[in-house]
This record gives C-alpha cells, structure tokens and sequence, in this order.
C-alpha cells in the first residue's frame, strides 16, 4: 500500500508537466488515490509546494524584484539618450528589435517598465488550490471565474509591491501585459489593485490578450506600449514575456534553451529582462527523458538494469 502512495504521488507531481496551455494547468489526481485520504491531505505538486508555500521561493522573487527596480532606476537616472530594451519587435538587422525612444515630434518618450502579471505580480494561489484539490484538467470557464472574481484572494508575489512603489516613485509607469483575456479586464484590474500593484486600466496601462489580432503573442502589444513608452525593463515568468521568438518552437527544447543562455539573448538576464520563477505551468512543460538528457549527458552505475525501477520490484 505505501508503496502504491508513493507512486500516486509522483504521478500527482509529473501530471503538471502534461500540457503547454498559457494558463495555469490542473495536475491529474490518480484515480486510485484511497478514498479514505481527504482531498486536502493529498500532497501537493512539488512545484506548487515550492511557488506557493516555500520561503525560498519568496526569496528568490524578492531578490529578483530588488534587482529589477535597481537597474531600472539606474537607467532612468543616467545623463545620455535612454535606449529601450530589447522588445521581441522586427529589426531591421534581425533579432530582436530594441524600439526608439524619441517620439516622432522628436521629444524623449517617458520611461516605463512591463510586466507579465500571473505569478510575476501577482500568485494565483486561490485557482491552483482548485486545480489541485479537484485534480481536474484546465477548464476555461473554471479560470474565467476566477480570473473574474479572485480579487482579495490571489497573493502578490512576494517584493512586487514594494518594486513597483519604487519604480513610480522614481517616475517610471507601470504597465501591465498579460495573456489574461480581455473579457476578463475589471477583474484583473481588481486583482492586481487588491495586491497593492496597482492602478490598472484596460488599455491605458493593462493590457490584455485579445486587445489584437496576435492572440497569446504578446509582440504586437508590445508594439502598441513602445509607441508611447521607453521601455527600460521587461518581467516575467514565461519567455514569451519578452520575445515571441522564443515560444515560436516549443518542441526544439534544447535549441530552445540555448537560445536562450547563448549569444546576445545571454546579456539581457538581469541587463533589462528580469525572469521570475515559476515551476508550475508555463511553455517550458514539455519534453521527455531523451530531449531533456542528450546522448552526452546521460549516465547509469555500471550495476544498473535499464529497466525503471517499478518494473523490477514487485507489489
């Protein structure tokens, strides 16, 4: 029997991994947990157990806030002509466009900082409760009521509140770019004021999935914001965040990677992208045992049976 638990468990905590939805995903619940284990005393995700209850994820989005609103104050105090950061916009040199921050009358554009909302600024701890207690898979109308009406239940994440009270006092605004949808715009809004993230305005300073043609790309709001904005600094949890071109193929997971951790993509971490960490849902929630571990990187004690484990014991 315990062994059999134990199984259950790690199924609980893989099932997250099962799909790459923009949203926050349901893990699968087994259907042999015992029936006598109330729902609420059944383990949580690791991911979940790590985001929403750890002190060292608290930890690590305090110290990446902390730095985040440093180097943007930093930048806005500078005596040059600012340059926007890098936005995931057509260049015509290729990559990734950094927008101008003249406008075209020629005066300096005012600076501003974007983030992504869900577990950047604000723990949608509330509906990951759901997602777990109820073991079922994503509903869209299970998140639109929640997206509606979960202000004064969702958390923020911890540092945001008191990054962004820097950031505005330093004169940077604020906004706000989320794959939330845009029929769902007065509950975000109350949702990151109840935070103390506040204020958010659909279309002023909020912007949301369905505002354009782009659906869950987020490069042509991101067009529309550095029209009015030098953007000096971009957050988020998923790499769609700051780049289309990073969710354009979600199945090269290793070339995915590298993009990332290579080249001019590299200097930006920590130099004006600011990624916050999220080990629940998110595009990277994909790939087996053989594209996550190159030929390379694989290794067994010369004993060991090829065979898992599991099929080598018996119940």
């Amino acid at each position: 029997m315990m062994r059999s638990l134990l199984v259950t468990v790690a199924a609980l905590a893989l099932s997250a991994c099962a799909t790459t939805v923009a949203e926050p995903v349901a893990p699968q619940v087994a259907a042999d947990v015992p029936p006598s284990l109330p729902a609420g005393e059944r383990a949580a995700p690791d991911g979940m157990r790590w985001l929403y209850a750890s002190g060292e994820a608290a930890g690590a989005s305090i110290q990446t806030w902390r730095q985040l609103a440093d180097y943007a104050i930093a930048v806005s105090r500078q005596r040059k002509v600012p340059q926007s950061v890098p936005m995931g916009l057509p260049d015509v040199q290729g990559g990734i466009g950094t927008p101008s921050c003249v406008a075209a009358d020629g005066t300096m554009k005012p600076f501003a900082a974007v983030f992504d909302v869900d577990e950047t600024v604000l723990l949608n701890n509330g509906y990951e409760y759901w997602a777990a207690y109820s073991g079922k898979p994503f509903v869209p109308e299970e998140w639109a009521q929640w997206a509606d009406g979960g202000a004064g239940i969702a958390a923020p994440v911890p540092g945001a509140v008191t990054g962004l009270r820097r950031l505005r006092e330093a004169g940077i605004t604020v906004i706000f770019n989320t794959n939330r949808n845009s029929e769902n715009a007065a509950g975000t809004a109350a949702a990151i004021e109840a935070v103390g993230a506040g204020p958010a305005v659909h279309l002023d300073n909020l912007f949301l999935r369905g505002d354009d043609a782009m659906g869950s790309r987020k490069d042509g709001r991101r067009a529309t914001i550095a029209e009015r904005f030098c953007v000096i600094a971009l957050a988020g949890d998923n790499l769609g965040d700051f780049a289309d071109v990073f969710n354009a193929d979600e199945d090269a997971i290793q070339a995915r990677r590298a993009m990332v951790a290579r080249g001019e993509y590299a200097q930006l971490w920590g130099n004006g992208w600011f990624l916050m960490p999220n080990p629940v849902y998110g595009a990277w929630q994909k790939g087996s045992l053989d594209e996550v571990f190159p030929p390379e990187t694989r290794w067994m004690p010369s004993d060991a049976s090829t065979a898992p484990n599991i099929m080598n014991e018996s119940e």
